[in-house]
Parts: structure tokens; sequence; C-alpha cells
């Protein structure tokens, strides 16, 4: 049983105990997460693990060892063609002309208004064949507004070849210190020389794989998708492989808990259509000046304009974790902002939450409190993020 402290980030989610009664969409792990114990419940349409052993245990193995996710639900788009690299530069922040053979950036879709419609991630990928394309990775709640946000933009390159390959392809983490010593004896290359942020089209024991130094958990470690039929092959591979260093698979609890200590943002709680990258303190994914992309002349007025408000951490008294929607209050009781996110700390034994806050009140160490369901808890604004692994 896991702790009242816990009990909210299993609440985010429709509990069930039987994939065979959903109709839901399903992962080529799914009958795997069943086989071995796995708490299914439904997110964005899937039946996902969202924990196995407790969320507690799983979130600690991967802080201390190794932990292997399931992660086949988010969206997977290949682009094709000579101005692939000229269409995402046109729909995405960051900027894509300039990307070599091997590097993933991190970058945002955005409206004309400025507004986050996802955060994603884009690869520049070489094919065994020598051809290039790029891959974007979109969050799994977004991937039909983002493929249906798609289509007038690419009638504009009808050069340009678009593949949603979510389904015919399965994507794992492997995550942790011990990341590297686990997926090193699976590769022929030398993936403990591959950078962060960057990736390869290799084999994982002779099973083609995309493998990034990605990852969403403050924790070094890759990313890998494989062709869905070898999903299970390949995840059993990771397993034997992490038997002595550790490993344990990993639900969506615990990694809803390593994003938060890692200060990363989720769409539907740090980001969406109302919020800009700017006060969500993404500045660094928006290169603007001598391009022009989707949004780009709003976020222009916005960059050197007044945020109404900012993202920031908070560190709670006592044990009660606050939820998405608490206020936050400054000392005169007056609402500050709201928090976003917020659970308890395994690694920090304590609660802590993201919350925008108007600007003037973002001042590290500041005392405040939290409305959980009407009582006032004592809370600081903290630096962030609130975990940083330490360097190998």
């Amino acid at each position: 049983m896991e702790s009242p402290s816990y009990r909210t980030v299993l609440e985010t989610f429709t509990k069930r105990n039987s994939v065979t009664q959903s109709s839901n969409l399903t992962t080529p792990l799914t009958a795997w997460h069943c086989e071995h114990g796995a708490r299914l419940a439904e997110f964005a349409g899937y039946d996902m693990p969202i924990q196995y052993t407790g969320i507690v245990a799983e979130h600690n193995a991967t802080r201390s060892a190794v932990g292997l996710f399931d992660i086949s639900h988010m969206g997977r788009l290949r682009f094709d063609g000579s101005r692939a690299d000229q269409l995402l530069d046109h729909l995405l922040t960051r900027r894509v002309t300039d990307m070599k053979v091997g590097q993933v950036r991190y970058s945002l879709v955005c409206n004309e208004e400025g507004g986050i419609l996802d955060d994603v991630l884009v690869s520049c990928l070489e094919s065994p064949s020598s051809k290039n394309y790029f891959l974007l990775v979109v969050n799994a709640s977004n991937r039909p507004k983002i493929l249906k946000w798609l289509q007038p933009h690419l009638a504009d390159f009808p050069d340009v070849q678009m593949t949603d390959v979510t389904d015919q392809t399965a994507m794992i983490a492997v995550q942790g210190p011990r990341a590297v010593e686990v997926c090193k004896p699976l590769f022929s290359i030398p993936i403990d020389q591959i950078g962060y942020y960057k990736s390869r089209v290799t084999q994982q024991m002779g099973k083609a794989t995309i493998l990034s130094r990605t990852g969403y958990t403050g924790e070094d470690g890759f990313e890998l998708i494989v062709k869905a039929d070898e999903a299970p092959r390949i995840w059993e591979n990771l397993m034997l492989s992490g038997r002595d260093a550790g490993i344990v698979p990993v639900g969506l609890g615990a990694r809803d808990t390593l994003r938060l200590e890692a200060s990363m943002p989720l769409y539907g709680h740090e980001l969406d259509e109302q919020i800009d990258p700017f006060r969500a303190g993404l500045g660094f994914a928006v290169n603007l000046g001598d391009r022009q992309f989707v949004g780009s002349e709003a976020l222009e007025g916005l960059k050197i304009g007044k945020a109404t408000s900012v993202r920031v951490g908070l560190m709670l008294d006592g044990m009660r974790a606050a939820r998405q929607g608490a206020s936050v209050l400054d000392s005169d009781s007056r609402v500050i902002g709201i928090v976003t996110s917020g659970s308890h700390s395994p690694t920090l034994n304590q609660p802590i939450a993201m919350a925008y806050i108007e600007p003037s009140m973002a001042i590290e160490n500041l005392a405040v409190e939290v409305d959980i369901r009407g009582s006032r808890v004592s809370a600081k604004i903290c630096s962030q993020p609130f975990y940083r692994r330490k360097s190998s």
C-alpha cells in the first residue's frame, strides 16, 4: 500500500484491474506488464502501467540504480524529404536547419499567439541507407491535436512526407546512474561516448534501434525506439542485462515524481495554450532573430513584455502534498499564484510543488502559504530543480 502522501499521484488516473475489459489502446509491452503484476490505468487513451511494487520503491530504484519505462504511448512522427528541415524550422521554436545527424533538440510547438501547443523532441537521423530524416516525439495526449494542426502546413511542403510511426514502434526508457552499465553490453557501438541529447541509429542484439541519450527523470540514461514486434525481446534483454545492477520496471506514477523533482514541465500542468515559453521558463528553447516560424512574431513581443506570472518551485512544511489548482498566498493572505504540480518527494522526503506566481513574488526563500483543501500550509519559494544528479 502506498502511504497517503502518494495517493494524489494515483488519483490522477482512472484505475482498472484488467486490461482485457478495456477498450483503450495498448502498447507492445502491455502483456508483459500484466504478467508481472503492474497496476494498469488509462492515460492518454492507453492502458499504461502506473506502478508495479510501488511508486516510492520504483522512484528510489531509478535514483540509485536503474529503472525501465514503457513510454510507447508517446507519439512518434517521421519526416522525410529534402525540405523536411525547412518544414520543421517553420513549425518549431528551436532552429532545425542547422541540425547535424545525431543531434536531438528539445523544442516547442506554439500557436500564432505564442501559446504552447506541445513540447517535443526533434532528432536528425540517418537511415542505414544513408538517407537523412527527422523524428518528432510528441506528448501522447497531444498527438491527435498535433497531427491535425500539421495538415495545412504539410500542404505547403508537398515534397515532404510525414509518417505517424507510433503504432509500428515502441519506445522504452532506461534511466538511472547505472543505465550506461546496463545498456553497454547490448550494443556493438560505444554508447558511453554518445553525448547528452545525441542520438544514433544502431542495433540492439541485432534489432534495429534508435538510441538517444535523453530522458524525463533528471537521471542519465537512454530512450530507445524499436519495432513494435521486437519490443518484448528488447525489454527482456534489458531486464536480463540489468539484473545485477538492480533494474526494476517503473510505472507512470514514479515517472511523475521523478520529473517533478527534476522540475521538468508536464503538458496540461505547467504547459498549455495559454502559457508562453517565457512564462514557463523555457526561453532557452526559443530561437528568435533571423528566422520566422509559427508564433515567432508574438513571441518577439512576449519576450520583451511584462509576464503576468512565472514558474517557481515550492518546498512545503509537513507531509501534505499540494494538488494542481491549490492557491498560493502571501503573508497578507492574498492569492499570488496557483500550483500546477505537487507531490511528496521521495528523495527529499518532503512535499514539493511547481506553481505560477506573480513575478514580484518570485523571491528565493520567500515565505508563503498553500491552501490545501481549506487548510493553510507553510511553504517557501525555492530554486529549481529540486534534485540535480551528481556528475559522473
